[in-house]
């Protein structure tokens, strides 16, 4: 017995430690369960398609490049066409066209067709619409804070939600659309431009503020980003461009170069300032870039004749339409009546001379050329977009 005991006394700690490995304890169980258990999917969802787009290759595997090439490419209907298919959608019924910096959206639909969608398009953006010319084919919208400087988190979030009026962020957007016949039948061309304006300080005591255009007033890119959306708005099913098969070949991009005259964007103001404005384009690409020129500056184009080559415009200053000097309280004054002040008529004429080269002057609501002050500074504003 004497001799057992030591023997039992050795053998006792390891019987414990091998018990500890047979008895786990219950979250150990708990966790083997886990990793044994394979995952269900809920049955309201379906189970991802698996995609070895991102898989890192053996790197002891050898292959040809021809095996690699048929193992990237995909044919249509696999999980990585599914995937990449919702990037750059390509639209049947449309397309951007582009001659320089210059962008347009061309569709096969008729005026009437593309008018509710562009108005559905900027009330889906949160925009109001200011002006809207059917007659025209002018949609403009309102001044609207730039949501993307607003803080959406915390009181200022709140009250840039539910009460805008209470809270400016100091920069504000306004977004023209002109939608024009095209130069085949049964086709439009749309056109979107930008104004951006800033608040700045008219004293160092800073109490007093007005609004200036934000850089050169014009966002090139940001005006390209919504005649982008504006395509897919036009591609949706449900829109009238289901319309018909846009004009071009099957397969044409969404955005194509135009065909026309060479890209120039020289434009040169004679007589010191008195015009004419010799633009250095055919009379087609002209007439887009000075309307496109008309709506970045401001210009309230009323009415316009192609045929002519007329645009019907009332000059507004930029600094002190709807914006000028005005702080949060005025914008909220409801109660105060608008004041308007009669702005004349003044008439752009663009003509043709030749294949290469146009002439922009400015008339009055006559049809003679205006002399004055105001017509200088429309056609120096001109410059400034065509140059």
């Amino acid at each position: 017995m004497k001799r057992l005991l030591p023997l039992a006394i050795v053998i006792a700690p390891l019987v414990l430690a091998s018990g500890c490995g047979i008895f786990k304890t219950e979250e150990q169980q708990r966790a083997a369960r886990t990793r044994e258990r394979p995952l269900e999917m809920p049955p309201d969802l379906t189970a991802p398609t698996a995609d070895d787009r991102f898989a890192i290759p053996d790197p002891r595997a050898t292959t040809s490049y021809s095996q690699y090439s048929r193992d990237r490419t995909a044919p249509a209907g696999t999980p990585v066409a599914a995937a990449a298919s919702g990037v750059l959608p390509a639209v049947p019924n449309a397309r951007i066209e582009r001659a320089g910096d210059q962008r347009w959206i061309l569709a096969k639909a008729e005026p009437g067709q593309v008018w509710p969608v562009v108005r559905e398009f900027w009330q889906d953006l949160g925009f109001t619409l200011a002006r809207e010319t059917p007659e025209a084919g002018i949609l403009e919208t309102n001044w609207r804070d730039t949501r993307a400087a607003v803080e959406q988190a915390g009181v200022r979030g709140v009250l840039s939600k539910w009460l805008p009026g209470m809270y400016s962020t100091g920069e504000r957007d306004r977004f023209r659309t002109r939608i024009e016949r095209g130069v085949e039948p049964g086709t439009v061309e749309i056109y979107v431009s930008h104004r951006g304006l800033e608040e700045v300080f008219t004293s160092t005591t800073t109490e007093t503020t007005k609004w200036v255009p934000r850089g050169t007033g014009t966002d090139r890119d940001l005006e390209a980003e919504m005649l982008g959306r504006l395509l897919v708005k036009l591609g949706e099913p449900t829109k009238p461009a289901t319309l018909a098969a846009a004009p071009g070949k099957p397969g044409t991009p969404s955005v194509v170069d135009s065909k026309s005259a060479p890209v120039s964007v020289n434009a040169v103001l004679q007589n010191n300032g008195a015009g004419p404005l010799l633009v250095n384009d055919g009379f087609d690409r002209a007439w887009r870039r000075v309307g496109l020129a008309l709506d970045r500056s401001g210009f309230t184009v009323e009415d316009r004749d192609r045929s002519k080559g007329v645009f019907f415009v009332r000059y507004i200053d930029p600094d002190a339409q709807d914006s000028s000097g005005k702080g949060w309280m005025d914008s909220i004054a409801f109660w105060r009546p608008a004041e308007k002040t009669p702005q004349p008529q003044y008439r752009v004429l663009v003509t043709g001379k030749g294949e290469s080269q146009s002439e922009v002057v400015v008339q009055n609501a006559k049809g003679e050329v205006e002399t004055s002050a105001t017509g200088k500074r429309i056609l120096s504003l001109l410059l400034e977009q065509l140059k």
